[in-house]
């Protein structure tokens, strides 16, 4: 179990990193997508996208760091939530392309979790 999650760790930091340095990075690109992106203002993608990079490292740094090691389990809530989040933010402005994207990556995300704090905690 313990090798499962960090394999998924690993594979899903890099998702939130690149998606959150994405959504930092490439706004203009995005806007033409999706009535939330055009809706909500730059600054809110940004600090969305932030939030994703950093908690996206949180799942593997502290652990492998052995620095405070429940903050990756905690990263992995925090995206969870936030995915949530998301995909309501989505369906709102009937945007249904990125809702799989979403709401995939906080299943995952829900799954470490759950396994990090009570399947094969550190």
């Amino acid at each position: 179990m313990n090798i499962l999650l960090w394999v998924l760790q690993v594979g899903t930091a890099f998702f939130y990193i690149a998606g959150g340095s994405y959504k930092i990075t490439h706004f203009e690109q995005l806007k033409k997508m999706g009535a939330s992106m055009r809706a909500l203002p730059k600054a809110f993608w940004a600090c969305v996208g932030a939030f994703e990079a950093l908690a996206g490292a949180g799942l593997v740094l502290p652990a492998a760091l052995h620095i405070f090691p429940v903050l990756s389990a905690t990263a992995a809530a925090c995206l969870a939530v936030e995915s949530v989040l998301v995909v309501g933010l989505f369906l709102s402005y009937r945007d249904f392309a990125p809702v799989p994207y979403a709401a995939g990556g906080g299943l995952v995300a829900a799954f470490i979790a759950y396994g990090r704090f009570a399947l094969a905690p550190f």
